[in-house]
C-alpha cells in the first residue's frame, strides 16, 4: 500500500489513549492491530501477531489494509513470471489471510480513504509495512528522455500491476541497457532475452504477452559500476540467465580474472561461497563462443553511466570505465565509451515513500525506528506505531528476510504492552469501528471474498485462453469489475 500525497496532522495525544502497561496475567486483554500493507512484510507481521500475542494471553484481531484490491504485494507484482517456485510463497501467505483472526481490507488509499488518526483511534497498535515501491535514480543527464525508465516500472508492467499502462513498453528497441548488478537486473535481462512462447503458460497479462511476441530486442547490455566480486547476483539466478536457449551471452573480461582489492576491503574473499560461485559462472561465460542465437546478452563490469544521449528519445548510453580505490569506493578512469541503445532500464535500488503524517527519514527513505518502534523527530518512540520490512530497514534481503524482521517488530510491540518498555497506546473504547468510519466516508473496502472473485476470474481467463493456471487481469477497471467495484475510483498511484 502506497501513500497518497495528502498531508494530515499528527494523532491526538489524548490522555485516555495512553496508559501504563499491565502485566500479562492481570486481566484478559483484547489487542486490535492494523497492519498497513499486505505484501510479505505485512502478512508475516500479521502471522507473528497471531502467534506471539495469543501465546501471551491476548485476544487478538488483525486487520491487514492495502491500497490494491489484491493481496501479496511483491510476491504478486514483483516476482518474475518464470519463477513459479518463489511465487508459491503466496500459498503460504494465503493461509495467513484465511486465519479467522485476520481480515483483509483492500482498495484503501492511506491518506485519502483511511488516515493515521483513524487507525490510532480504532486500533491499539499500527504496523506500517508498505515496502519500498519507488526506484532510485541515476542522476545523470538525459535520464528523463523517452526510452529511459526504471526497471521497477518494467517489472510492474510484465507482472500486470494495475498502475502500469499495458502500452508502456512496446519493445521496439533493438538494443537495451540494463543498469545494475542485482537479481532484478537479471530478471529484466532474462525476460527480454527469452522468446514470448516461454511465457505463454505463465500469468502475464495478454497485452504484455503480445508485446513480448512483437519485441524487436536483439542486444541486451547488463552494466555494473563495480566488478563481478561485488555484484549482488545470487548464483541460481545468474546461472539461469546463462541457460536461456534463445540468447548468446558474452562477458567484458576486465576484472573477471581475479579478486580485486575492493573485494577484500568489502569483506569478500575466496572463501565467500556466493562470490566464488558467481565468479565461476561468469568465467564460464567468458569462455563461451557465440552460437548465432537471435539475441545476445553482454555482461559488462567496471562501467558507470554518465549520460543518456538523445533528443526526442534515447539513442545511446555514455559510460565511463571505473576502478577500485584503496578505500573501497570506485572512481572514474577518464576512459569513456558509448553504446547505441534505444532503451535504458535502471535497476539501482528501491526506496520507501512517505506515508501522510508518519515520520519519515528522507535521506534513508525509511520510517525512522528502533527495534521496530516508529521514532518521532525528537527520537522518542511514537506510542502504538511500529514499522516492518523494507520501510523499516531499506530494500535489502530476500522475501524470506521479512519474516524474521516482522517477528522482531512484533516482539517489540508486545514487550511494550506486557513489560512497559515504551509508552503504550490504547484505542479509544468509545470510537466507532473502522468499518463504520469508512462507511461514513462512503468507502467500501475490498474484502477477502471480493479478492477471491478476482482470483477466480483470473483462473477462468487462463482456462479460456489455454494459458496455464492463471492469467492476470489487466488494469484497474478489470480488477474493480471482478470484485464488484466497477464504479470505484482507483486509489492514487504511488509517488
Amino acid at each position: 500500500m502506497t501513500a497518497e500525497p495528502v498531508q494530515v496532522g499528527t494523532a491526538p495525544a489524548a490522555a485516555s489513549c495512553h496508559a501504563v502497561a499491565r502485566g500479562p496475567h492481570s486481566a484478559a486483554t483484547r489487542l486490535r492491530v492494523a497492519v498497513v500493507g499486505s505484501g510479505p512484510a505485512g502478512l508475516y507481521t500479521a502471522e507473528a501477531v497471531i502467534k506471539q500475542a495469543s501465546a501471551d494471553g491476548f485476544e487478538v484481531a488483525v486487520d491487514v489494509l492495502d491500497r490494491l484490491p489484491t493481496p501479496y504485494g511483491l510476491v504478486r507484482y514483483g516476482v518474475a513470471p518464470d519463477h513459479p517456485s518463489i511465487r508459491s510463497i503466496a500459498d503460504y501467505l494465503r493461509r495467513v489471510l484465511e486465519h479467522p483472526q485476520v481480515r483483509f481490507l483492500g482498495g484503501l488509499c492511506f491518506g485519502r480513504d483511511v488516515t493515521r488518526e483513524m487507525l490510532l483511534e480504532c486500533y491499539d497498535a499500527v504496523v506500517y509495512a508498505t515496502g519500498a515501491p519507488r526506484d532510485r535514480r541515476l542522476r545523470v543527464p538525459g535520464e528523463n528522455l523517452p526510452g529511459s525508465a526504471a526497471a521497477a516500472d518494467f517489472v510492474r508492467w510484465y507482472c500486470g500491476h494495475p498502475d502500469s499502462d499495458p502500452a508502456m513498453f512496446e519493445l521496439d528497441a533493438e538494443a537495451v541497457a540494463v543498469i545494475g548488478a542485482g537479481n532484478v537486473a537479471l530478471d529484466v535481462a532474462r525476460i527480454l532475452a527469452k522468446p514470448a512462447a516461454a511465457f505463454s503458460a505463465t500469468d502475464v497479462p495478454e497485452p504484455v504477452l503480445a508485446a513480448l511476441a512483437a519485441s524487436r530486442v536483439q542486444e541486451i547490455h547488463i552494466i555494473s559500476r563495480r566488478g563481478p566480486a561485488q555484484a549482488r547476483f545470487t548464483p541460481k539466478e545468474l546461472r539461469e540467465l546463462g541457460e536461456v536457449p534463445s540468447a548468446d551471452i558474452t562477458v567484458d573480461t576486465a576484472g573477471t580474472d581475479r579478486f580485486d582489492p575492493i573485494a577484500e576491503i568489502g569483506g569478500e574473499a575466496e572463501s565467500d561461497r556466493r562470490v566464488r560461485s558467481n565468479l565461476a559462472v561468469i568465467r564460464g561465460w567468458a569462455e563461451r563462443s557465440p552460437q548465432g542465437h537471435p539475441r545476445r546478452v553482454s555482461v559488462r563490469f567496471w562501467l558507470r553511466p554518465v549520460e543518456i544521449i538523445g533528443t526526442e528519445r534515447v539513442t545511446a548510453l555514455r559510460v565511463e570505465r571505473t576502478m577500485p580505490t584503496e578505500t573501497g569506493r570506485v572512481t572514474g578512469t577518464g576512459e569513456f565509451a558509448e553504446f547505441p541503445v534505444q532503451l535504458v532500464l535502471r535497476s539501482v535500488g528501491y526506496e520507501g515513500v512517505p506515508l501522510p503524517g508518519v515520520p519519515f527519514d528522507e535521506r534513508r527513505a525509511v520510517v525512522p525506528s528502533a527495534d521496530g518502534r516508529v521514532l518521532g523527530a525528537d527520537g522518542i518512540p511514537q506510542p502504538g506505531e511500529y514499522v516492518a520490512g523494507w520501510l523499516k530497514r531499506g530494500a535489502t534481503g530476500v522475501i524470506g528476510s521479512n519474516k524474521s524482521d516482522a517477528a522482531q517488530t512484533v516482539r517489540t510491540l508486545l514487550a511494550d504492552r506486557v513489560d512497559g518498555v515504551a509508552p503504550v497506546h490504547r484505542a479509544d473504547p468509545a470510537a466507532p469501528a473502522l468499518a463504520d468510519l469508512l462507511a461514513a466516508r462512503g468507502v467500501r473496502p475490498v474484502s477477502y471474498t471480493d479478492w477471491l472473485g478476482i482470483d477466480e476470474r483470473e483462473h477462468e481467463l487462463a482456462a479460456a485462453l489455454g494459458r496455464g493456471e492463471r492469467v492476470k487481469l489487466s488494469g484497474w477497471d478489470a480488477l474493480n469489475s471482478a470484485c464488484g467495484r466497477a464504479a470505484a475510483v482507483p486509489p492514487t498511484a504511488r509517488d
